[in-house]
């Protein structure tokens, strides 16, 4: 059999394989060069950018869990100028195509990040985090409200050319619902699950382990979650879904495309083997050759219900 086709398309933008790097697990690329081959992967996608530098959350901010990690960052990262004088040059190395995701404190703040970063060349398209306090509207999560979601989106929307990609948080009633909003505000596609809310005690010590209390948990435990939300999206947008949750392995990964998910994003396993993306992306490559099977987009939303 000759060499299967792997490359798949997200809005707009090419990628060699379905396998990306999860925001937040991944620095800003470059800290991985000398660790897995960024040109084996199909796109990286950035930590989280706000428009000033952030310290994030005090320490302990990280906690194993059974099963996966619970994480209290913050959001630190550099902010936008540091990103575009310091980090962005870095892109113009390598052929991956580079995913700024970013987030705003209100939607005006989410519409002048899209403008800024829609004038960085070296920046294929933008990942919008929605899971994050309206601080002008009594502090409602943008991800968990339509109406908030409808708003931010299409203010990004508004102020960007490149392609828009919207990563809904699964701390919600109706996922799909959430899908929909961004939908109507002209998302490119839609990236799921972001962290599900969670906590660890101390039980000698009576408190929490995180300073912060509660954390985003991620790893293995919620892949069933995120396969699930992930099926009942695909099913209800006809636009791109990016499957994340729990990735672990090229099995894991084929199993979120069988659900309908177009590419997929690889994170807490970068913390546990920092080439895992590369790995997954090969593991995919040879099931294709395994199995006879051509082209890896024949295997998208084939799931027999």
């Amino acid at each position: 059999m000759t060499k299967p086709e792997m490359s798949v398309e997200i809005a707009g933008f090419k990628m060699r394989n379905p396998v990306m790097t999860a925001s937040g697990t991944f620095g800003y690329g470059e800290e991985f060069a000398g660790y897995v081959d960024l040109e084996s992967l199909g796109a990286i996608i950035t930590k989280g950018l706000s428009l000033k530098p952030r310290a994030g959350n005090p320490t302990p901010r990280i906690v194993e869990t059974q099963g996966g990690m619970l994480n209290a960052i913050g959001l630190q990262n550099v902010g936008i100028d540091a990103f575009i004088e310091k980090k962005a040059p870095f892109f113009r190395t390598i052929t991956t195509p580079v995913i700024a995701n970013f987030f705003g404190n209100t939607p005006e703040e989410y519409a002048e990040m899209a403008e800024r970063l829609d004038r960085i060349p070296e920046v294929a398209a933008v990942e919008v985090n929605i899971s994050c306090p309206n601080v002008k509207h009594g502090g409602i999560v943008f991800g968990t409200d339509p109406k908030s979601a409808y708003a931010v989106v299409k203010l990004v929307r508004e102020a960007t050319v490149k392609p828009v990609i919207v990563k809904l948080s699964p701390n919600v009633t109706d996922i799909v619902e959430m899908a929909h909003a961004c939908v109507d505000a002209e998302a490119d596609a839609l990236s799921l699950i972001n962290t599900l809310t969670g906590m660890a005690i101390d039980l000698n010590k009576r408190k929490p382990v995180l300073a912060n209390v509660t954390g985003g948990l991620s790893g293995p435990a919620i892949k069933p979650i995120a396969l699930r939300m992930v099926w009942q999206v695909a099913r209800a947008v006809s636009i791109p879904v990016i499957g994340i949750g729990g990735i672990m392995t090229a099995g894991d990964a084929l199993e979120f495309m069988l659900a309908g998910a177009t590419a997929v994003q690889i994170g807490t396993a970068n913390f546990l083997e920092p080439g895992t993306a590369q790995t997954i992306a090969l593991g995919m490559e040879q099931y294709l050759v395994d199995n006879g099977i051509a082209d890896i987009k024949e295997l998208i939303g084939t799931l027999e219900v």
